[in-house]
């Protein structure tokens, strides 16, 4: 039987460590197999060698990121224990280090995985950037929120959001009311993400303004986009005449980011997505980046990710 010492500077980091009914507690024991004990400001852990140590790396690498501030949940426990086991564990304190903007309600924008940090250092440092990988990994919302942060701090002049109008394996028919009314189903992700940074009021009165604006991808045509932080989300239901005319839409002093999934295209004839045409026709060319997410960025529940291996399983088996 193996045992370490934890010091900690005070109780309130060991109450945050333990969580509310020391939930977080039960799930380190049981994940790692040790006994944890609080014995005024020392963490004592018992059990083998190698889960001691384990459990060691993950408990020291939280009380780090509470020490910046962070709220500890099941969720940041179970990646910091992904990248202790893959020896990256330093890398996790430093994600507490990169504040995008603040929404409404107070709340502090910033990556919560590797992958997220890699995809907003990219749109800082490249003006087109394609963010793809599966549901839950923050694609749109950083998205939105290197939209946002650039728009307050007057680096352009106008937000602008689009998608493609493709309904999701349903036939929706006629809707009615007028133009807006009819795209707005499927603009409200953009929205959601908008009023969370900046507020419905606010919203409203940049998009009567001009400055922000969401429409459907038909509606880029013949436009040039100088001065813009542009946003392509679901660019996996664009077809290649599409997204070819979307990205010749750039214009000077002007970001875009196009997000999507390419497990989950909803065109009539999958091969001929847009977004993976572009990712292997513009691979090599300078100024443009491409970031994979995978299964372990993301943020949503956890069964997320279980259900999104599950299908990756699937579908890789039915391949071979």
């Amino acid at each position: 039987m193996a045992e370490a010492v934890i010091e900690v500077g005070n109780m309130d980091s060991i109450m945050e460590l333990f969580g509310r009914f020391d939930e977080n507690l039960n799930f380190l024991q049981h994940r790692y197999e040790v006994a944890i004990l609080s014995r005024g400001n020392d963490i004592r852990i018992s059990g083998s060698q190698a889960d001691v140590d384990r459990a060691s790396a993950v408990i020291n690498t939280l009380l780090s990121m509470i020490g910046r501030g962070e709220h500890i949940d099941r969720q940041s426990m179970s990646y910091v224990g992904s990248m202790v086991d893959e020896g990256t564990a330093e890398q996790a304190v430093k994600l507490t280090d990169d504040g995008i903007c603040v929404t409404q309600s107070g709340k502090i924008v910033k990556p919560k995985a590797l992958g997220q940090k890699r995809y907003i250092d990219c749109i800082s440092k490249n003006t087109i950037v394609m963010g793809v990988g599966p549901a839950g990994t923050g694609k749109t919302y950083l998205a939105v929120a290197m939209a946002v942060k650039a728009f307050k701090a007057h680096e352009t002049s106008r937000i602008i959001l689009t998608r493609p109008a493709v309904e999701a394996g349903e036939k929706l028919g006629f809707l009615p009311g007028d133009m807006q009314n009819k795209v707005d189903p499927y603009l409200r992700p953009l929205y959601d993400a908008l009023f969370d940074m900046m507020g419905a009021e606010t919203f409203s009165k940049h998009m009567e303004k001009g400055t922000i604006e969401v429409a459907p991808l038909a509606y880029m045509r013949g436009r040039t986009l100088d001065d813009s932080f542009i946003i392509l989300d679901e660019a996996q239901n664009t077809t290649r005449e599409q997204i070819k005319m979307f990205l010749t839409r750039l214009g000077f002093n002007s970001k875009m980011v196009i997000t999507g999934d390419v497990t989950q295209i909803d065109l009539p004839d999958p091969k001929k997505s847009g977004l993976v045409d572009a990712i292997n026709v513009l691979k090599n060319v300078e100024d443009i980046a491409t970031v994979r997410f995978s299964e372990k960025d993301v943020v949503r529940h956890k069964l997320v990710q279980d259900i999104i291996k599950a299908y990756e399983k699937a579908y890789n088996d039915r391949k071979r």
